[in-house]
C-alpha cells in the first residue's frame, strides 16, 4: 500500500479501478479500514485519508471544523484522485463526505456509514453517547494535565456504566491496571486489554495519534461552525446510500449515532436508500462481510 501527504492530509492508496475515498470516524484513523481495504482494492482504486487531528495528518485545532475538513479533502480529490469518485464516510467522516457532496461536483456516489446527522448539533448533543463519552473525556483530559490519552480514555469511558454497580470499581481498577501495563510496554501499539470485547478495542485503533482537541470541537459544538445539517443534506444530488447501525437508548442517552426520526429526516431530504445492520456503530468492523457486499455489488 502506497502512502502520501498533501494539503496537510496523510493518505494510503491501494488497488485499481473506480476511485473510492474512505473517511474514518472520530478518534481513530484510516487504518480502521485495514481489514476491508484488501477486498475493496480488487474493485476500487482506494484512497484512505487521515482527517485533520488524526493519524499522520496535520494536528491544528484551527482546522477542526466541518468546513475546513471538507475543503481539504475536496482539494485532495482534485489534486490526487483527479476525477469524480465514490466517497464513503464513517461517523464524523460521513458528515465531511456529505459536505463535499453538497458543495462540489466531486462525488459520484455517497455512502454514509452511520454519521450523526442532527444528533451532534446544538443542545441535541448533550444527550448523545458521543457527548457523554468521547467528547467529555477529551474535554476533561485537556484540563487534567495527563499525557496518555488512550489510557485516560479507557479509564474514564462511559462503558463502565454498563458494569454491575457492586463490581464496577473493582473491575475498572484491575482492567485499567492491565491497560496501563500494556501502554508502558507497548506505547506505540493500539491498546489491547484482556477480556475487553474486540469490537470495543477497535475504537482504539489509531487513538495513539488522535488529538483530543478534535473531540473538544464536538464538546463545544465548534466543529459544525454554524453549518446546518439539514441545509447540507438538501444540496446533495448524487446517488446516496445510508448504512444504519442498530438504534439504542440508555437512560435518555442516544447510544447510537442518530435516532430513527433523524434517519427519516435524512431520507426525506436526500431520497437516499437505507441498508440496515444489526450491530454497533463500527459496521465495517462488526459486520465486515455484509459491509463488503454493499460496497462490491
Amino acid at each position: 500500500m502506497k502512502e502520501g501527504d498533501i494539503f496537510g492530509l496523510h493518505y494510503y492508496e491501494a488497488g485499481k479501478g473506480e476511485p473510492l475515498v474512505l473517511l474514518h470516524a472520530q478518534g481513530t484513523d484510516s487504518t480502521s479500514f485495514g481489514s476491508v481495504i484488501p477486498k475493496l482494492a480488487k474493485q476500487y482504486h482506494v484512497y484512505a485519508v487521515d482527517c485533520f487531528g488524526h493519524g499522520k495528518s496535520l494536528h491544528n485545532p484551527k482546522l477542526y471544523t466541518l468546513k475546513a475538513c471538507a475543503e481539504a479533502v475536496s482539494d485532495f480529490i482534485r489534486e490526487v484522485v483527479k476525477e469524480k469518485c465514490t466517497i464513503l464516510g464513517h461517523s464524523s467522516g460521513g458528515l465531511i463526505a456529505a459536505q463535499i457532496a453538497a458543495e462540489t461536483n466531486l462525488c459520484k456516489r455517497l455512502i454514509l456509514e452511520d454519521p450523526p446527522f442532527f444528533s451532534c448539533e446544538g443542545e441535541r448533543r448533550f444527550s448523545t453517547f458521543n457527548y457523554v463519552d468521547l467528547s467529555t473525556v477529551c474535554h476533561r483530559f485537556l484540563q487534567s494535565g495527563e499525557t496518555d490519552f488512550p489510557l485516560y480514555y479507557f479509564e474514564n469511558q462511559y462503558a463502565w456504566n454498563f458494569f454491575p454497580e457492586k463490581s464496577r470499581e473493582n473491575v475498572r481498577e484491575k482492567l485499567t491496571a492491565s491497560a496501563r501495563k500494556f501502554r508502558t510496554n507497548h506505547p506505540e501499539k493500539n491498546l489491547k486489554v484482556p477480556f475487553w470485547p474486540k469490537y470495543a478495542l477497535a475504537g482504539f485503533v489509531g487513538m495513539n495519534n488522535y488529538d483530543p482537541r478534535f473531540g473538544e470541537a464536538f464538546y463545544t459544538n465548534s466543529f459544525n461552525d454554524g453549518l446546518s445539517h439539514a441545509e447540507i443534506l438538501k444540496k446533495i444530488s448524487c446517488e446516496t446510500i445510508f448504512l444504519k447501525a442498530k438504534s439504542a437508548e440508555d437512560n435518555g442517552i442516544l447510544m447510537c449515532a442518530l435516532s430513527e426520526e433523524d434517519l427519516a429526516e435524512v431520507v426525506r431530504l436526500t431520497m437516499c436508500s437505507v441498508v440496515r445492520f444489526d450491530c454497533g456503530h463500527g459496521i465495517h468492523i462488526e459486520k465486515k462481510r455484509d459491509f463488503l457486499k454493499v460496497l462490491l455489488r
